[in-house]
């Protein structure tokens, strides 16, 4: 009866702790939808002919730079986000997962809030010029990210 109980628990928790994850990930999506997608589109592709870089397969290497890192949150669609600093790192650690997971470095540590809070306060002067520095560091390290 003991066991019964005991896989009965375990079973509860384990759904439990799968609803909690895909309602995390559900709620970022939709974030992301709300805040991100005006410009960069539903599936991230952006609109390269206007400016708007594509995001797909291509923001995680800007985790291999620190320079590239805090781009993706000084950018001013982040920087001057209505989310707060703790849902931003939430959103930007599901945006590089979900868009550009295969290029995430293995050492990849997740956005966290102090981290957004520190960022932010230091907001891009010139952003495509920030964009170009990033692209050619990462090009001169073999990476492609056009």
């Amino acid at each position: 009866m003991a066991m019964g109980f005991l896989r009965c628990l375990l079973a509860f928790g384990m759904t439990t702790l799968l609803a909690s994850a895909t309602i995390a990930s559900e709620r970022e999506r939709i974030n992301y939808l709300l805040h991100c997608s005006g410009c960069h589109q539903a599936d991230g592709s952006g609109s390269p002919e206007s400016g708007i870089p594509d995001m797909r397969g291509r923001i995680g290497h800007y985790l291999r730079l620190p320079e590239g890192r805090a781009y993706l949150v000084q950018v001013p669609g982040t920087s001057q986000s209505s989310l707060n600093d703790r849902d931003t790192a939430t959103l930007l650690n599901w945006m590089v997962s979900t868009l550009s997971g295969k290029e995430v470095p293995a050492d990849f540590a997740p956005y966290t809030r102090d981290e957004v809070t520190r960022l932010r306060g230091n907001p891009l002067a010139d952003v495509s010029a920030a964009r170009t520095q990033v692209i050619t560091r990462l090009q001169q390290m073999g990476y492609r990210n056009e």
